[in-house]
């Protein structure tokens, strides 16, 4: 997960040169086609929802639910209910956290199709439910008939665990399985498969749409360059790619691709993006991964050690919407994160700086800042230029008592409750183990849990951790 160290002072020194007013116009003009999509998607999405209602007439819709924080169970859920529309079912789709008491006591048929974070947990968007729902009692669900896919990742020992716990939650207030749950692990299509079969039988229709994921393309590996010379931590390369043959995709801050390296092609690898399109390549920052035995990980030792610079890389771009600005785009932005987790935050701050948005406040944790200050003269030129007042940074091992980025966080907490009533919005990438658990604790002494789960419920506190 990387972007380059450019220096940005330099650039903001141009000259009259028609050319560079004209690339000016250009990259300006992209980012204003980036900006347009999502009100584009927003509308979509709105005119779907309301055909789909506009097909119910006077009887009771099926409900389609979904918990998702990447956005794979929210596209599949998107995917569930059109093909029952287009059986002629009528469909409600909702998020998970938007479910009222009165729809859980009345619904007779629902699907449920729900990720899990971390060891177990719900999604960010569906905390407060988890919180509020899943540790009461509700009047009997008799009535409920539901199917439930489960998505996940098996090589957490908490593999779908969210899913198993809703699904207990269900059978515990006497609502009725329309068949035994479905694990998805890490979307494999076998899983993926099986949810499809069952829901055909339920909707008497084999017409459905394509589900099938984008296909990977070879992508040339341009550029790869070794970040942290000497650092305590893991070594860290900047790697560049563009398409083969492919127009170079438009995709927005906070996107990924994933990576299938030829050891593994089955198992892909996801990177957060550190650049945006009118940067005009992909950049990535990726930590080499050495296990116990002495092997590299398959991805990043691919990316970092065995594919020779010019050689194709196996990979598809995929939307991360839980992580794009979209609704926040006019917002003040506040981005939290630590070691290679800079490479979303980076893409946010480069599209605001293009955008000429200058409410942005960084606090960015590593090891060492003669080693490990990533973007260090990018990060100077946009506090220069007025687009980051705020830069808050923790060096742990630069002083004998260790301080995070967590402490970052509760010192500046007048501050940051000042932000967050005006509106900002809260970004946070890295480390699940540790920084992400110590930043949330942190955010809910400063806020708190209440006040947490409403923003994470209005997409104002958004997570891309792993």
């Amino acid at each position: 997960m990387r972007c380059s160290t450019t220096n940005e002072t330099k650039r903001m020194i141009w000259t009259l040169d028609p050319q560079r007013w004209l690339l000016a116009g250009a990259l300006t003009s992209s980012y204003a086609l980036v900006c347009l999509l999502p009100y584009l998607r927003a509308r979509r999405v709105r005119h779907a929802r309301a055909a789909r209602a506009a097909s119910a007439g006077d009887a009771a819709p099926w409900i389609v639910a979904y918990a998702s924080q990447t956005g794979q169970a929210e596209q599949l859920a998107h995917q569930t209910a059109d093909t029952l529309h287009l059986a002629g079912v009528p469909v409600r789709l909702v998020e998970l956290s938007e479910l009222t008491p009165q729809d859980w006591q009345t619904a007779g048929r629902m699907l449920l199709l729900v990720s899990t974070y971390g060891e177990g947990d719900a999604p960010d968007a569906a905390a407060g439910f988890a919180r509020r729902v899943l540790g009461a009692a509700m009047p009997q669900l008799s009535q409920l008939h539901y199917g439930l896919l489960a998505l996940g990742d098996a090589s957490y020992r908490e593999f779908c665990g969210f899913g198993r716990t809703l699904d207990q939650w269900l059978q515990a207030q006497g609502a009725q399985a329309l068949f035994p749950r479905i694990e998805v692990d890490r979307a494999a299509p076998a899983a993926i498969a099986a949810w499809r079969q069952q829901l055909s039988h339920l909707a008497g229709t084999s017409d459905a749409p394509d589900w099938e994921a984008p296909a990977f393309q070879d992508w040339r590996l341009v550029g790869r360059q070794l970040l942290n010379p000497g650092s305590a931590g893991g070594a860290l390369y900047q790697v560049e790619l563009l398409p083969q043959s492919a127009p170079l995709p438009v995709w927005q801050s906070g996107d990924l691709v994933q990576v299938a390296a030829p050891s593994d092609p089955d198992r892909a690898r996801e990177y957060s993006i550190a650049s945006i399109p009118a940067e005009g390549r992909v950049q990535l920052l990726v930590r080499l991964q050495q296990h116990a035995d002495g092997t590299l990980g398959a991805a990043s030792g691919w990316l970092t050690q065995q594919a020779p610079v010019g050689s194709l890389i196996s990979l598809r771009w995929r939307p991360h919407r839980r992580f794009r600005l979209e609704d926040n785009a006019q917002r003040p932005l506040i981005l939290i994160g630590n070691g290679s987790g800079i490479a979303g935050l980076r893409a946010h701050l480069k599209a605001r700086a293009l955008a000429g948005q200058r409410r942005n406040w960084l606090l960015f944790g590593e090891r060492h800042a003669a080693h490990d200050y990533h973007y260090r003269e990018e990060l100077a030129a946009w506090q220069q230029a007025g687009l980051l007042p705020r830069l808050d940074l923790a060096f742990s091992r630069d002083q004998p008592q260790r301080i995070y980025v967590q402490d970052r966080v509760r010192g500046n907490a007048d501050e940051l409750r000042e932000w967050v009533e005006q509106g900002a919005a809260l970004y946070v990438c890295g480390s699940l183990e540790g920084m992400a658990a110590g930043v949330d604790r942190a955010l809910e002494d400063v806020l708190g849990r209440a006040v947490l789960d409403q923003l994470a419920a209005q997409g104002r506190y958004r997570r891309d951790v792993y």
